[in-house]
């Protein structure tokens, strides 16, 4: 269109008020004064190589105008930017820009992402038309997939072909173009790359859509653009010696600050990062200058990118305490030899309680130490965390309620749960400031080889912090390593067994990582002293519960 643009069809609005009308109007005003500025030259030299129009501005500086303006499609860009044009300068080939920005054909720096051009997974070929019109399609699956967010990290991954593009420009520009007034007043690497761009033109929008703000956020939408052609940037410096960096899945690499838009920029000669935090491209005086080569690294990919749209939330946390009432249930999920051992496990009857309700990928089970299969988990329970992986609910008190409900409803009855409540990653210190110092208590049923005398439950009785040396279990040795380890006994009190002359109770407290069995028999004079060596006899535990683990977190509030 060669004429003027309408308030109403840049923004998309079909009525607006008069002052509505009057912003969209000065808007325009603005951003024809600021395409009336731009060098007539210069943008016919980037029409020829293949620049889209989104492009032309961000390498002339004017990418707060484009965000400012996030429903004006690609082809009113155009117009605005002919129309100035050829009131500049009669010459100016119209059919010529024209061609160069006909729906089919694609930017050969930004590989079509700022023309929102791409293939999906299907690989059908996606044009959108305005950052608007993209921001749509994002913010559908994020509200298709996620029933609550409070706000959003927009992390971006670009091939790295997209990079050198952005580099080779910038070169071909100053190497042309440096004598001139217009270039000489620009600010050395003020080009702001397209990953910064396409953030900038997306975030606003987006933010409007999905109605929360973006920031350092727990929930990520990561836009994923790859080339068959290209491999991408993280890739590239994956298989580059000294800047490699370890692949750890949909962790993201981009740190934000502000709105969001900054990426994290590795220590090179090719970027630097502006007060802004924009990256701007600055790239190697020793490369090649020529227009030819310019050519060449452009013509190297000839189809636009596909894009992978994919949100994750960072782990959820549950925690509490748990009683076990079953001595064959184990703590986690144990199989041996494709058998599976005991009934069931405490991580499976909580976690597969907790997973469908936050309707996770998947959970982690953590607890404060473990008790055996045959052990039962008794008084004020075990603390534990159940990490859930992009849960798509967030927690609330009704979920928490709901989930100990269901669990403690079950008609097996092996496992209760208490005090559940959400907990960030602090949950994490909670546990492990508790669980260097944390005490055990535990009341163990005790046969020894004679009848059970007064002296022996006194002596017993007596006994106030006791020094322990144990070898690691011969039950154990096969998974731990055969070290001694010094345990402390703070105490013990021993009772009878009404009924029976050679059965005792034992309750004792115990420093955390004490093998109780161990000492109670011994384990063969690997544990010095145990029950056995003070009694002088032979001893064997039966029967053992846990009946307090001693740490402050997740207690009766």
């Amino acid at each position: 269109m060669a004429g003027e643009v309408a308030a109403a069809e840049v923004t998309g609005v079909k009525h607006l008020s008069s002052a509505e009308a009057a912003a969209e109007e000065e808007k325009l005003r603005l951003l024809r004064e600021a395409v009336h500025a731009l060098p007539v030259n210069a943008v016919k030299d980037l029409w020829s190589i293949g620049a889209c129009v989104r492009c032309i501005f961000r390498l002339f500086g004017l990418h707060e105008l484009m965000c400012s303006h996030p429903s004006l499609s690609i082809s009113k860009w155009c117009d605005i930017l002919e129309d100035v044009m050829r009131k500049k300068d009669g010459e100016f080939n119209e059919q010529s820009h024209q061609e160069r920005s006909r729906e089919t054909n694609f930017c050969k720096i930004c590989l079509g992402i700022l023309q929102f051009l791409y293939y999906d997974d299907t690989g059908t070929l996606l044009k959108k038309y305005s950052a608007d019109d993209f921001a749509v399609v994002i913010s559908e699956l994020v509200k298709q997939q996620y029933q609550q967010i409070d706000s959003f990290s927009l992390e971006v991954s670009l091939p790295s072909s997209v990079t050198e593009n952005d580099q080779a420009v910038w070169l071909y520009m100053k190497n042309k173009f440096r004598h001139e007034l217009w270039f000489q007043e620009k600010a050395e690497c003020q080009f702001i790359s397209t990953k910064d761009i396409l953030k900038l033109l997306v975030i606003n929008p987006l933010q409007r859509l999905l109605g929360v703000k973006s920031s350092q956020s727990s929930f990520r939408v990561r836009l994923t653009y790859s080339h068959s052609d290209a491999l991408t940037r993280d890739d590239v410096q994956d298989g580059n010696g000294g800047n490699k960096r370890r692949k750890t899945g949909f962790t993201g690499d981009l740190k934000t600050t502000g709105e969001s838009v900054t990426p994290h920029v590795e220590s090179s000669d090719n970027h630097i990062v502006d007060g802004d935090g924009l990256t701007k491209v600055c790239p190697k005086e020793s490369q090649d200058l020529s227009c030819n080569n310019l050519m060449a690294q452009l013509d190297k990919v000839g189809k636009p990118c596909c894009l992978t749209i994919h949100c994750c939330r960072s782990s959820t946390y549950i925690g509490g305490r748990y009683l076990k009432y079953s001595r064959n249930v184990s703590q986690t999920r144990w199989v041996i030899d494709d058998e599976r051992m005991g009934e069931a496990s405490v991580e499976e009857i909580i976690g597969g309680a907790i997973l469908p309700i936050f309707q996770g990928d998947n959970y982690k089970f953590h607890a404060a130490g473990r008790e055996d299969i045959d052990v039962r988990m008794l008084g004020t329970g075990r603390p534990f965390l159940v990490e859930i992986q992009n849960a798509r609910q967030v927690p609330s008190e009704a979920l928490i309620k709901e989930i100990e409900r269901k669990i403690n409803s079950l008609e097996s009855h092996y496992v209760r749960v208490k005090n559940l409540r959400a907990v960030g990653i602090q949950g994490w210190d909670l546990m492990r400031e508790g669980e260097a110092e944390k005490q055990k208590q535990y009341a163990a049923l005790v046969w020894i080889s004679r009848p059970v005398s007064d002296e022996d439950l006194q002596t017993i009785s007596s006994l106030k912090e006791l020094k322990v040396a144990q070898k690691t279990p011969i039950r154990v040795l096969h998974r731990r390593s055969p070290l001694e380890r010094e345990k402390i006994i703070h105490w013990m009190q021993a009772e009878r067994v009404s009924g029976s002359s050679q059965y005792f109770l034992l309750h004792l407290c115990t420093q955390a990582g004490t093998y109780i069995k161990e000492f109670v028999h011994g384990d063969f004079g690997r544990t010095q002293p145990s029950i056995g060596s003070i009694l002088g006899c032979r001893t064997e535990i039966l029967q053992l519960d846990v009946t307090d683990v001693k740490m402050d977190c997740f207690q009766e509030e």
